[in-house]
Parts: structure tokens; C-alpha cells; sequence
């Protein structure tokens, strides 16, 4: 590999894409436009960027698979980048099955980091903690065990694990300074804004205030009886009752939740649960049979008791009732959840993330541009949704994880 070459791949491994486009800049053999769609990556102009990779994975020869292995890699890189969550996973084992076998671990444990981010992303944590524990930190250079430490503790944060999540930021502020990498060190101090700000409010007894991920720990793991309006559940420290496809007893359980230790009419309960403004007999008898439904469900938990004008929550041995609820409450929430992290999605990785149709995701987004809280550029597949870090909104860590089909 000539000098030139040589000197970009150090400009790009320090940070320094400038530096590295006016080595290789004019160049179009297949090591420099490789180097050049990094730079580009680091730039942020990803659609460039894919097209370079692509052209230098063309270029390489037949007999250069180590290097074709590497451009697939960089290029899911600059997808996971950009929320393209569709690019296809398979093309990323394969590479990093052909670095394993010619012996390229430190790029195939990037690919590995790759694969274990964008199952976080889409929420699948179980999958990627366990893919995570399967890889060795200690072997890697200070900017991949940033990443592995940064992943750590994302998913320890997912799992409302505040002291791991404390401690692998902790080793990731370390490598990252050692790594000297500026992009690095600030993705550290992002990550670690998310324990300090707030996750979520507490509602009981008609008031309410801000709590911290700490904070939301510590209440999921005491005896209150907690109904969780971030992931749609009701839980105590021991069991956890999903409601998510459960909507109109979920939004029963939380106004009795609300009112506690009071009760709820029934004609409040008619408007929260099925949006009636008038009450007739029909909906009068819908609500007594989703009342059952709810008492079934919360049986383990709770009774739910009727009284002379609607029905109140009693929990098991005297507990605390208290609505966990996200910092800002809105229709579309969990859309500006994810958009929230300051980078472009397509509405596709949007519904991969969210678990939902493609068509619902652009309905909101629709919505939400019409309310000037989003706003798109690009056109067909390169479409991507922008919004500004919105002040004290709840991040996506705190979101239900995707349904499963069926």
C-alpha cells in the first residue's frame, strides 16, 4: 500500500476525515474510494458515502475479499448511521464470517458491534446483551471499546440498570480519551446526559414530578403498584401485567391509578376508555365487561371494586398506587422519542424500531410536520425525518420493546 494511502487510513482512524480526503481526494482505485466513503461517513454525508463503498467493493478483485469484507462492513456502518435499518443483515455476517476466517478479528469485532447496536436500536435486548457478552473488550483499540461500553451501557440502561450503565460509560469516557477521537469523547457525554435528565413523572395523589432512570429503578423495585404508562404494563417489584395490546384496560387501569385513593365515575371512565361523550346503555355495558376483563387481568395485583358512582382500585396489602408516565405526554410520543436522539430516520426504520406498520409511522410524521415538530428533506428512499433534541422529552429508553407478530 503506497504512502498516500497509508497517511489517510491514520487521518480517518484519528478522526480526521479533512485530512484524509486531500491524500486521497483525486483518486479512484479501490483502497482510495474506500477511504474516501469513510470520510465521507465521518462527514456526515452518507448517501455519498454508501456510493463510494459500493464502488470500491466493485473494484476490489476477485481475489481481495478481505478488502470487499471491509467496504460491507463500512458501509452497514454508515446505515446503522443514517437509520437505514433495513440494510440487509446477512450481507453484514458474511463479511464478518470471511475477516474471522482470514484472521481480521479487530474488523470483525467491529462488524460484531454493528450487529449487537442495530439489535438495540430495534429493541431486541435480550438478543444483543447476549451477542455482547460473547465479545471480548479487552483485545480491542481505545474507539472500539468506546463503542462496546457505550452499547453496555445502553442496554443496562434499557434494563433500568443505573449502577452498570454508570460504570461502563465510565470505562467508555476512559477509552474514549485515549482513543482521541473529539466524535468519540461527545458521544460519551450524550450517552451520560440520559441518567441526569429526566426519563419519566411520577402521578400519585393528584400531584406529580419529574424522576430521573435512578429514580424509576428505585420505584419499579419497592411494593408500590406501579402503572406503567411508559411501556403499558402494571407491575409491582415481583410481577408485571402487559397491557399493551390491551388498550381500552390499560386506559382503565391508569384513571383508577390517577384517582387513587379515590374512585373514578363511570362516565369519566366511558370518555378515557372509549373517547364516549354521551353514554347510552351499549356503553354502559361495554364498560362493565371491560371492568371484568380488567379485574381478571389485575387479579394477581389488584381489585378493581364498584362503588356508588364508578369503580376504584384497591392493591393487595395496603400498597401505593402511582402512575409512571413519560416527561411530555403526546399522541405521537414514541415517534419523538426516536427522532429525539438528534439524528435522521427513515419512516421504515422508524416502524422497524417501533414495531408498527409503515404506514401508521408516516401518518404520524405527517402529523407531526403539520404541527411543525418534524421536518423531512430528502425524496422516495432517501427520505429521511429530523427534529431538534426537544427539552425534557422522554428518550426511547423507556419505551415497550416491539411486539412480536401474531
Amino acid at each position: 500500500m503506497d504512502s498516500l494511502i497509508t497517511a489517510a487510513g491514520r487521518a480517518l482512524a484519528a478522526g480526521d476525515p479533512l485530512g484524509a480526503l486531500n491524500r486521497v481526494a483525486l483518486r479512484d482505485d479501490a483502497p482510495a474510494l474506500a477511504l474516501r466513503g469513510i470520510a465521507m461517513a465521518q462527514l456526515g454525508d452518507f448517501a455519498r458515502a454508501k456510493v463510494l463503498l459500493r464502488r470500491a467493493a466493485r473494484a476490489f478483485g476477485a481475489k481481495e475479499a478481505v478488502s470487499r469484507a471491509r467496504c460491507i462492513v463500512a458501509e452497514a456502518e454508515v446505515a446503522l448511521a443514517s437509520r437505514d435499518l433495513g440494510w440487509p443483515p446477512k450481507a453484514l455476517d458474511a463479511a464478518r464470517a470471511i475477516l474471522e476466517a482470514q484472521g481480521d478479528r479487530l474488523n470483525a469485532a467491529h462488524a460484531r458491534l454493528l450487529v449487537i447496536r442495530r439489535l438495540v436500536l430495534i429493541g431486541r435486548i435480550d438478543e444483543a446483551e447476549q451477542a455482547l457478552a460473547g465479545l471480548d473488550p479487552s483485545s480491542l483499540p481505545p474507539a472500539w471499546r468506546t463503542i462496546h461500553e457505550l452499547v453496555a451501557a445502553g442496554i443496562a440502561m434499557r434494563r433500568l440498570r443505573t449502577a452498570p450503565a454508570r460504570a461502563a460509560l465510565a470505562r467508555a469516557g476512559q477509552a474514549a480519551r485515549l482513543a482521541r477521537i473529539p466524535a468519540l469523547a461527545a458521544e460519551v457525554e450524550t450517552a451520560a446526559r440520559m441518567l441526569t435528565e429526566p426519563a419519566a413523572r411520577l402521578i400519585a395523589r393528584g400531584g406529580e414530578r419529574p424522576l430521573r432512570l435512578h429514580e424509576v429503578e428505585a420505584l419499579l423495585a419497592s411494593p408500590a403498584l406501579v402503572v406503567d404508562a411508559c411501556r403499558h404494563a402494571v407491575r409491582d417489584a415481583g410481577t408485571a401485567i402487559p397491557l399493551a395490546r390491551r388498550p381500552v384496560l390499560f386506559a382503565l387501569a391508569r384513571a383508577l391509578a390517577e384517582a387513587w385513593p379515590g374512585d373514578v365515575p363511570r362516565g369519566v371512565l366511558l370518555q378515557r376508555a372509549f373517547g364516549a361523550k354521551f353514554a347510552d346503555e351499549s356503553h354502559r355495558a361495554r364498560l362493565r365487561v371491560e371492568i371484568g376483563r380488567l379485574r381478571a387481568a389485575l387479579r394477581p395485583l389488584a381489585e378493581v371494586t364498584a362503588t356508588a358512582r364508578g369503580f376504584a382500585l384497591m392493591p393487595r396489602d395496603g400498597r401505593e398506587v402511582v402512575v409512571l408516565a413519560r416527561p411530555v405526554e403526546e399522541r405521537h410520543a414514541a415517534v419523538l422519542a426516536f427522532l429525539a436522539d438528534g439524528e435522521s430516520w427513515s419512516s421504515s426504520a422508524l416502524a422497524l424500531a417501533l414495531g408498527a406498520s409503515q404506514r401508521t409511522v408516516q401518518r404520524a410524521l405527517d402529523a407531526l410536520a403539520e404541527a411543525g415538530k418534524v421536518q423531512a428533506f430528502g425524496q422516495g428512499r432517501a427520505r429521511r425525518w429530523v427534529t431538534p433534541p426537544l427539552p425534557g422529552f422522554t428518550t426511547a429508553l423507556l419505551l415497550p420493546a416491539p411486539l412480536p407478530e401474531g
